[in-house]
C-alpha cells in the first residue's frame, strides 16, 4: 500500500491531495476550517445528502493560485481535486459521527481558552481577542465552535487508526533511510528568454483558452448595499460623567492591578501544627506593629528560604497566581500595607504591598471617562436598538430610517458574497443580504449584531446575476493566461529537448547551479527542483536527468549522486513513518467510504 502511494504522488495534484489530507487533522490547520458551507444552488457536491458549497471549494482554489502552489491554467484541474479533497473529508467526519466520537461542550472551550491565538499579552484567554480573530478569518463562535469540534474527531479518528497500524522493523528502517537519503545534483533554470523565438499569442488562441476556461473568467452574483450602523461608542459620547464615578471606576482598576508583594510564611503541618504555626506567626505580627522593619521580621521567621533573606519578595504577581485566600488579602491592600494573618492551605501567611505599578488617575483619565461613558450608555443604547428595529421593520427604505435616527446611510459598490470587505465582510452581513426576504422580497434586514457594541441593518438597492465576463471584457487577463500557458509548453518542449541531448552525452551551454548533500527537507534549490530531484531513479552509471516547473518556467536537472541517510536504531520510528503508515491506512478507509456512500457532483 505503501508503494500504491509514492507511485500516485508524482503530480502536483496528488501533492496536494496528500498534503490536504494531513493538514485536515492540523488543530488549526488553515485548509481545515473551510467556513461555513452553502447550500441548494451553491453546492459543488453532496454526499450522502450533506452538501459541500462552491465557496467552500472556491477559497481553497483562490488561496492556491494566488500563492503560486498551481499554475493559472490548471485551475480546472485544481477544482476538480479540492472538491475530491473536500468529499474525502465529509465521508471522514460522517464516518466519525457515525462512530460515536464525541467531544463536550467544556472539552471545546478547554481548546480554546488554551489556544495561544486567542490569549493576550499575559497569557491568558481574551475574549477581544477571541472574537476579532474569528472576525477577520469569517467565523461567528458559533460556527467555529462546529468546524473546531469536527476538526477534533478527524485528529481522534487519525490517531486512532495510526496507532492501529502495524509497522514491522525492516519497514521502518528503510523508511529511515530514505527520510535521511541525501542527493548531489545541480539544475539550470529557464526562463521565457532562453527560448529561440519569443511566443506569439494569436486571437485563435486567446479564443481557445477562453473557451476551455470560461469558468475563471465568471462574475458572481452581486448586489449593492445600503446599510446603516448604530455603535454604542457614539451613543456614550452624549452621555455625562461625574467625576467621583471615574475615581470609582480608578480605584476598581487598581484595586486588581498587577502588583510587587512580599510574605512571611509559617508552615504547619508535618513538623510544626496550625496552633504553633499561629503562635510564631503572631509573633511575628507583634514585631512588625511595634515598627521593625518587614526585612528584618521575614529573615528571622520566615519558612520561605527562597524569599526570606530577600525580604520576603516575592515579586510581581497576578490574581490567580497564589490561590484565592492569598489574593484575596493581596488585591485589598493598599501600596505599603501589610495584611492581617491569612491562610494560605499550607501555611500561614503575613503580606506586604510593596508596588503597585500602576498608571496615575491623570494619566487614565481619558480611558476612564470612556469607559464610564459606555457604561452609562447601556439603556440609551439598547433604546436606540429597539428604536432601529422597530424603524427598519415598518419602513420601505433605509434612508428614512437614517434620518429618523440621525444615522449616516453608506452604500457600496457592487459586491458579492466573498468580495465585500469592511462592515459588510463581518461574519452574518452578506449571508443577511442574500438572504430571501432582504434579496428577493426587498425588505430592510433583521437587526444584525456586529459585536457588543454595535449593530446594522442591510437593505439590498440593486442587484445582477451571475454571469460568464464577455471575451472583449477580459481579453487583457486572457491574454496573459495564454501567454503563461503557451510559454510554459514551449519551454517544457526546450527542456526535454535539452534533457535528450544529455542523455546521450552530447554538451550543451547552461547555467548550472550546484547542489551538494540536499535533504528533502532542504537544500539550495527551488522547492519544485528539490522534489523532482527526489524522484529520479538513482543514477547507476552516468547521471540521471528530468525536468521541474518552477515559478519563473522550467529547470533542467541533472543527478549526480545518491546517499542513503543513517538508519540509526530500528525500533525509532521516524515522524515520517508514522505520518505515512497513518496516511496509507486513512486512504484506504476513504476509499471504501467513497465506494458505499452515495456522492453526486454538482
Amino acid at each position: 500500500m505503501l508503494q500504491r502511494i509514492r507511485e500516485g504522488s508524482q503530480g502536483w495534484a496528488a501533492k496536494m491531495i496528500v498534503g490536504a489530507i494531513i493538514v485536515t487533522f492540523a488543530l488549526f490547520g488553515a485548509e481545515s476550517l473551510v467556513g461555513v458551507f452553502t447550500s441548494g444552488s451553491n453546492d459543488a457536491a453532496t454526499v450522502n445528502g450533506e452538501s459541500i458549497g462552491k465557496r467552500a471549494v472556491e477559497m481553497q482554489v483562490q488561496r492556491a493560485i494566488r500563492s503560486g502552489q498551481v499554475p493559472p491554467d490548471q485551475e480546472r484541474e485544481l477544482r476538480k481535486q479540492v472538491t475530491d479533497q473536500l468529499i474525502s473529508t465529509e465521508l471522514l467526519d460522517q464516518y466519525a459521527e457515525e462512530g460515536g466520537m464525541h467531544l463536550s461542550d467544556a472539552q471545546i472551550d478547554q481548546l480554546i481558552v488554551s489556544r495561544p491565538e486567542f490569549q493576550d499579552s499575559e497569557g491568558s484567554f481574551s475574549q477581544e481577542v477571541f472574537s476579532n480573530r474569528l472576525s477577520q478569518a469569517g467565523y461567528t463562535p458559533l460556527s467555529f465552535r462546529k468546524e473546531l469540534r469536527s476538526d477534533m474527531k478527524r485528529q481522534q479518528l487519525q490517531q486512532g487508526i495510526g496507532l492501529s497500524t502495524l509497522l514491522l522493523p525492516g519497514e521502518a528502517k528503510r523508511l529511515q533511510a530514505l527520510e535521511n537519503q541525501t542527493r548531489d545534483f545541480r539544475y539550470a533554470a529557464l526562463q521565457a528568454d532562453d527560448l529561440d523565438t519569443p511566443v506569439e499569442v494569436s486571437q485563435d488562441d486567446m479564443q481557445a483558452y477562453y473557451d476551455a476556461h470560461q469558468d475563471q473568467y465568471q462574475r458572481p452574483e452581486q448586489v449593492k448595499v445600503a446599510y446603516v450602523v448604530l455603535d454604542q461608542q457614539e451613543v456614550a459620547q452624549d452621555v455625562d460623567v461625574d467625576e467621583q464615578q471615574l475615581r470609582d471606576a480608578y480605584a476598581e482598576e487598581r484595586q486588581d492591578a498587577p502588583r510587587e508583594v512580599a510574605h512571611i510564611m509559617v508552615d504547619y503541618g508535618d513538623e510544626r501544627s496550625r496552633d504553633e504555626a499561629m503562635t510564631r506567626i503572631e509573633e511575628a505580627q507583634d514585631k512588625l506593629d511595634g515598627g521593625e522593619d518587614f526585612a528584618a521580621v521575614a529573615a528571622e521567621y520566615s519558612d520561605d528560604s527562597a524569599t526570606a533573606d530577600q525580604g520576603g519578595d516575592l515579586g510581581v504577581i497576578n490574581r490567580g497566581f497564589l490561590g484565592e485566600a492569598f489574593d484575596d488579602a493581596a488585591f485589598s491592600l493598599g501600596e505599603g500595607d501589610v495584611s492581617s494573618i491569612v491562610d494560605g492551605g499550607d501555611g500561614l501567611h503575613l503580606i506586604k504591598v510593596t508596588d503597585i505599578d500602576f498608571p496615575s488617575f491623570d494619566e487614565r483619565r481619558d480611558q476612564l471617562a470612556e469607559q464610564v461613558r459606555l457604561d452609562n450608555s447601556s439603556d440609551a443604547f439598547n433604546e436606540r436598538v429597539q428604536a432601529l428595529e422597530d424603524q427598519s421593520y415598518a419602513a420601505e427604505d433605509l434612508q428614512s430610517v437614517a434620518d429618523e435616527l440621525g444615522l449616516e446611510m453608506q452604500t457600496s459598490d457592487w459586491v458579492s458574497r466573498d468580495s465585500a470587505d469592511g462592515v459588510l465582510a463581518e461574519p452574518g452581513v452578506m449571508d443577511a443580504a442574500f438572504s430571501e426576504d432582504v434579496l428577493e422580497n426587498g425588505y430592510n434586514s433583521d437587526i444584525l449584531e456586529l459585536d457588543d457594541q454595535r449593530r446594522a441593518v442591510v437593505r439590498v438597492t440593486d442587484h445582477r446575476d451571475a454571469t460568464t465576463l464577455p471575451l472583449d471584457e477580459v481579453k487583457d487577463r486572457v491574454r496573459e493566461a495564454t501567454q503563461a500557458v503557451k510559454t510554459r509548453k514551449a519551454l517544457e518542449a526546450h527542456a526535454q529537448t535539452l534533457v535528450e541531448a544529455l542523455k546521450k552525452g552530447e554538451s550543451v551551454s547552461l547555467d548550472w547551479q550546484s547542489v551538494e548533500e540536499a535533504t528533502r527537507d532542504g537544500g539550495n534549490a527551488p522547492d519544485g527542483v528539490l522534489r523532482q530531484a527526489f524522484r529520479l531513479p538513482h543514477p547507476d552509471q552516468g547521471s540521471s536527468f528530468g525536468q521541474a516547473p518552477t515559478d519563473e518556467g522550467v529547470a533542467v536537472i541533472e543527478l549526480t549522486d545518491v546517499r542513503d541517510g543513517d538508519t540509526g536504531d530500528a525500533s525509532d520510528s521516524t515522524q515520517m513513518t508514522q505520518r505515512l503508515r497513518a496516511q496509507a491506512a486513512i486512504q484506504g478507509l476513504t476509499e471504501t467510504l467513497r465506494e458505499e456512500a452515495d456522492i453526486e457532483r454538482h
